[in-house]
């Protein structure tokens, strides 16, 4: 029988499929890396890429609020305003403040306790949660975000 366009080619199985070899390798390396992972956890191995600890430059207690249209206010410990700032400006403060809220949450702690604002030898910005222990390094949010934080550090 000829080939005609009309009917179709009967393929190989071999053709089709992914090698069997390669499939049997990227399971082994699934295996490997959840091995390596547990073996980590379970010894209780510390975390090797975080950044060191340095001095401590600048830090500020704040108190931060914020609602999902991106608006934020941000008050110091004794209830000054440092910043009051609309939807356009306040988005990622307000994005951070829900973040706290939500592991804060997840504890069953308050929500009106202040947060640590820190600013770190090598000019390194982050903001800890004193009461959940959360934590993140700004830097890794583009300099735009991390500026927003910084302004707050400088505010009287």
């Amino acid at each position: 029988m000829s080939d005609t366009p009309n009917t179709p080619r009967l393929r190989h199985r071999e053709d089709e499929l992914v090698p069997v070899f390669m499939v049997r390798a990227m399971f082994a390396l699934v295996v490997v890396c959840l091995v390596l992972v547990s073996a980590a956890r379970i010894t209780g191995r510390p975390l090797e890429s975080t950044p060191p600890d340095g001095a401590i430059l600048k830090e500020r207690l704040i108190y931060l609020s914020g609602d999902t249209s991106g608006a934020a206010r941000v008050l110091d410990v004794d209830g000054a305003l440092i910043a009051d700032l609309p939807g356009e400006q306040g988005g990622f403060i307000a994005g951070i403040e829900r973040v706290i809220a939500r592991e804060r949450l997840k504890y069953g702690l308050p929500n009106d306790r202040p947060v640590l604002l820190q600013l770190r030898e090598g000019n390194r910005l982050s903001i800890t949660d004193p009461l959940t222990g959360w934590s993140a390094e700004l830097m890794g949010f583009g300099i735009t975000n991390t500026r927003s934080f910084a302004r707050l550090l400088d505010q009287p």
